[in-house]
This record gives structure tokens, sequence and C-alpha cells, in this order.
């Protein structure tokens, strides 16, 4: 497999599209920043700043109405942010216009700002590069439910994500069902190794050369490794990234070594956590809903092809979920009128979380 395949996705991925003019509504809801200290991510080898920004959609008539509202965590992709996320997105809108119409009552969603100082922390607790983990489950979901009026419990919180987000969303689901009732993994990657070999997909030579962060400016693909390599293999006795890497220098060149490639795949690739604990696939039994989708035609294959071996997967292991391949490449279909977020997504979140208490039951 050609690393290169990968460099068209990001790019795409990333950068802000020309997107459909959406029309205005007559009540929208609101934007707020908020901003959290974290203690979780000041354990990090990285200069990872632990004071987090939060951007916060609080639906129509929020100020005025005494109510709870369910709550779903969206986490954006790699190298972004929650502002560069709501600025390319059209997000809050596609919002408005989906309660206006009735298709999901209102709700609050939470978009964390999740960068780095390298492409992301792959939603991992690392000494090196972050508890992002216990940052994300231990801070961030007790201080919104602190601040703003949530329904707090499971069945009325869920988790969505896109690309390397919709891994993250995945992987909270997977760990945590407690807190999370429902996740939708929009065009998920890490679910699986593809059809490639990954240790081939970057040059770890050049990676082995660098001696800081900006050696790689420009090398995405190589950026997108070592941070997964901070991530899963971290070594804080090895600068200047500590780190293990997934190929060393040897005779006749950069050699895999067998026993960290062996490591990374166990620890982030979703179909090995799934299949090698049990414990994790009986979680993702108990969710009140689990779906997946992807593009067919994502520039890098193995996107696609490890998605549908791992609907195989929980469908082997019984895990009820669904799974959709549909004509596009990931992420144009996403932030449009009418697009996976608008018909897909937000739907799914309607009929899966609980947004008011059963008639009859006490306040």
């Amino acid at each position: 497999m050609n690393s290169r395949l990968l460099i068209p996705a990001l790019v795409l991925a990333l950068v802000s599209l020309d997107r459909p003019a959406f029309s205005a509504v007559a009540a929208p809801g609101t934007v707020v920043t908020e901003h959290l200290d974290s203690a979780a991510l000041r354990d990090n080898r990285i200069g990872l700043d632990p004071r987090r920004s939060i951007s916060i959609y609080l639906p129509p008539g929020y100020a005025t109405s005494r109510a709870a509202y369910p709550v779903v965590y969206f986490l954006h992709s790699f190298f972004g942010s929650d502002r560069q996320f709501l600025a390319e997105s059209h997000a809050p809108v596609i919002f408005d216009h989906a309660i206006a119409a009735g298709v999901i009552p209102p709700l609050i969603v939470v978009i964390p700002d999740y960068s780095s100082t390298n492409a992301g922390g792959f939603f991992a607790n690392s000494p090196t590069s972050g508890r992002w983990l216990d940052y994300t489950v231990g801070e961030l979901v007790p201080f919104i439910d602190a601040h703003y009026r949530t329904r707090r419990d499971r069945a009325s919180r869920g988790v969505a994500g896109e690309f390397i987000g919709a891994y993250g969303a995945l992987k909270l689901a997977m760990y945590y069902p407690q807190v999370f009732g429902a996740v939708y993994a929009l065009h998920p990657v890490g679910t699986g190794t593809g059809m490639g070999i990954m240790a081939d997909k970057a040059d770890w030579s050049h990676i082995q050369q660098a001696q800081a962060w900006a050696d790689l400016k420009g090398d995405g693909v190589g950026q997108i490794f070592l941070s997964m390599a901070q991530a899963f293999l971290p070594d804080p006795a090895r600068p200047p990234f500590y780190c293990d890497l997934l190929k060393d220098p040897a005779a006749g060149g950069m050699q895999p070594n067998r026993e960290n490639i062996r490591r990374l795949e166990g620890r982030f690739l979703l179909d090995h956590l799934v299949q090698g604990h049990p414990e994790l696939a009986a979680n993702l039994r108990t969710l009140r809903g689990l779906k997946l989708d992807w593009g067919r035609y994502d520039a890098n294959p193995d996107h696609v092809y490890a998605n549908q071996a791992f609907t195989r997967d929980l469908d082997e292991l019984g895990i009820s979920h669904e799974a959709e391949e549909y004509g596009g490449n990931g992420w144009d279909h996403n932030w449009i009128p009418h697009g996976r977020v608008a018909d897909d997504l937000l739907p799914f979140f309607a009929r899966t979380l609980v947004f008011q208490e059963a008639a009859g039951a006490a306040p």
C-alpha cells in the first residue's frame, strides 16, 4: 500500500471546502466557549497545553427554558481544533435546521478541542502525548454536567465523531458504556489494518532522522504515524519524541520491529481490542445504539476494507449495530444539506437517546 494514497484524503478532510449555502432559521441556537484546566493532560512530554477550549452548541430556547437536555459529544479529526471545525463545517446551522424541522428534539452538542502539538492524541492515555481518555471521561463530561442543564445518565448521552474522531467515539463507547449510551462513527479509521502493511505506510527513516517535530513539516503521513507511536508506544526514556517506532535502523536499511508492531496493533486497532478483550465486546452489547458509516471512494482503500471487516467482526461477536457504505469519499457528504449528519446521524440519536422523562415518572 502506497502511503501517498492517504495524503489526498487528509487534505480534503482538513481544509475548508466550498459548501452549499444554508438558509437562516427563525430561532437559531447559540455557541458558547468554555475553558477547562485539565489535570490529566499535564502528564505529557510534548508540550501539550492542559488548558482546553470547549465549544458548546445550546439549542434554541435554552436560555429561557428550565428543561434538561441530552448531550452528544462530537470529536473532530486530525490536526484541527473545535473552533476550526466549527468554522469549516456549518455544524450549528445543521443542528438548527434539524431541530426546527423536528428531525431531532432540542439537544446540547459539545465539541471539545483535541488539538495537540503533534497530529493528535489518538484518544489514548499516554505519558508522552497526554491522558486523553481520562480527560474526556473524568474531567470534560463532569464539567459539562456541572455547568449546563444536561440529562446526566448514559441513556441521554451520546458520542460521535469523524475520521480519527469517529475512532475515538467508538473507543469511548467501548471502554465507557456507563458514560455513553449510543455512538455514531462517521467514516472511522483505526478499525483494522486494511489491506496493506501498517509499518510500510510511513517513511520511518525520515522519522528516525528527525530531531524535532518541525523536521517532519510537510510529511503528514509521518506526523500521523509518529503521533500514533507517541500514543501507543510511549517511552519516556527515548528522546526526542519519547516513543518507540515501528521500524529501526539495521544493515540493509530500516527493518520492521515486530514486537513494536504487535504492541501498537494490539493497543490501537479496534478489531484487535474487541476481539482480544471479551469485556469490551460485552460493553458494546449494552449500548442503546451503535452505527458506523464509510465512503466507498476514500483515496485510501485500507479505510474502506477495514470498516467492511470490522462490521463483520461485530456481527461475529453478536454486537448489534448498524453499518452503511455509501458513495463518496468519507467527508464530502457529512456537513451539507441532507448530508450524513442531517439525515443519518441526528435521526440516529433522536431514536437512541432519551430526551424526556416517561409519562408519569417523577421529575
